[in-house]
């Protein structure tokens, strides 16, 4: 009798698409939350005037990231100690339960104040596991990475958000010209979150059967809660730049897409599918840059695209925003949204690998996920409520922009400072 063949390992690109798959749910129901927020806020948030409404919508969507830092520490943690894989099962868990209670939450005229209450739970339960989502998965793929290519690799974290993107988009698109704006407002609005949920099974099936990276099972010191605590106060400096560095590419991603579809719908008064299609096209250009990014990182080194693409930014920002608020039209912001899309994918596709180089190696999710959860929680979860009250405070419609610039001037400090402070490892680090 022949003996069993032995078990065939999975392909590189299969575990890629196993471990970004819980991102794509992540993001799916971020950028939901964010393109349906007029619809929310009349279902839970019913106000006396549409300012009012969208600003406590915005500001419960922005809540959830407040407990990314929570997450980050608490989970990034457990992921440290038990491993990636069984990690970010749990984090997947933990998410899949925010999305549920958010779809089958009555509204405000059903249960009053519980409403409000419930979604803002499902959105706390939300954060505190994306807190060390992006932060396992990010390790996750860096730590699998052949030699020389893990920026390209470590791409495929974010690129697999604009996946969700395009797929949120699409299926928005669809349920517009399908229903009418009173049937989308009652209810359909809930669809495509149903449809996230639907999807849960899939990924848990998927993530199951992911293999533990192979640098983390050969590591025989495993830190505790506390050491993992000692070790994150003794870096405090290096996660605080790694904060800064980050504060650009949240801000970046959560304007160009989250905020994008409210932006063109509310201020500049575009029709709701133009609005979407723009969102889908950029989040094609986000996909396409992403790994651009990541690859010229491991080329040419990382310091030199953070710096780039941030100086870029900053000087960019408010002249670009500013053509699209004095003409706009679908054309216009579709090349002004191209262009932050092209800064934003350039610079993310060097700052995942960056972040997964410069923290401890015990603490490398924790911290990575930290530094991810500060900057999102401070800068990129709060941009849709910051640039609602910009424009509403100061009357210009390219007001966000100054918010951009000012995560985009810390990114380009932070990077300065901290490759000024550490003596680059390779080429590819400096």
């Amino acid at each position: 009798m022949n003996p069993p063949l032995p078990a065939k390992a999975p392909s590189k690109a299969g575990r890629v698409f196993r471990v970004t798959s819980g991102n794509f749910l992540e993001q799916f129901d971020f950028f939901l939350f964010g393109f349906y927020a007029t619809q929310i806020a009349a279902a839970f948030f019913p106000a006396s005037n549409e300012f009012a409404s969208l600003m406590m919508t915005f500001a419960v969507f922005g809540a959830g990231f407040l407990m990314r830092p929570l997450g980050a520490i608490i989970l990034g943690a457990y992921i440290d100690d038990v491993g990636r894989r069984k990690g970010l099962i749990v984090t997947l868990a933990i998410m899949a339960s925010g999305t549920l209670l958010i779809v089958f939450v009555p509204g405000y005229a059903s249960i009053g104040l519980w409403a409000p209450a419930l979604v803002l739970l499902g959105r706390l339960l939300q954060g505190f596991s994306a807190g060390a989502e992006l932060g396992g998965v990010s390790v996750y793929l860096a730590e699998m990475a052949t030699p020389g290519r893990k920026g390209f690799y470590a791409s495929w974290q974010s690129a697999s958000q604009q996946v969700s993107i395009m797929v949120a988009a699409a299926l928005g698109y669809g349920l517009n010209q399908w229903l009418s704006a009173e049937e989308l407002s009652q209810w359909g609005w809930r669809i495509p979150f149903a449809v996230g949920c639907l999807i849960v099974p899939c990924i848990f099936l998927l993530r199951r059967n992911l293999q533990e990276t192979e640098e983390f099972a050969k590591r025989e010191h495993r830190p505790t809660m506390s050491q993992v605590f000692k070790t994150l106060c003794a870096n405090a400096s290096v996660v605080i730049l790694g904060m800064l560095m980050v504060a650009m590419t949240t801000t970046a991603f959560y304007m160009i897409t989250v905020y994008a579809p409210t932006f063109g719908k509310t201020v500049l008064q575009l029709d709701t599918s133009d609005a979407l299609m723009v969102t889908l096209l950029v989040a094609v250009s986000n996909f396409l840059w992403l790994p651009i990014g990541g690859t010229l990182s491991d080329r040419l080194g990382r310091k030199p695209l953070l710096a780039a693409m941030s100086l870029l930014t900053v000087l960019t920002a408010y002249p670009a925003l500013s053509y699209l608020a004095q003409a706009p039209s679908f054309a216009h912001m579709l090349e002004v949204l191209l262009w932050f899309s092209c800064l934003y994918g350039m610079y993310n596709g060097a700052l995942i690998p960056a972040l997964t180089e410069i923290m401890p190696t015990e603490v490398r999710v924790a911290g990575f996920s930290l530094a991810y959860s500060l900057a999102t929680a401070v800068f990129g979860g709060f941009t849709p409520a910051v640039s609602t009250w910009a424009i509403h405070a100061t009357s210009d419609k390219a007001a966000p922009a100054y918010w951009l610039m000012v995560a985009a001037l810390c990114a380009f400090t932070a990077t300065l400072v901290l490759y000024r402070r550490r003596p680059a490892r390779s080429t590819a680090v400096a």
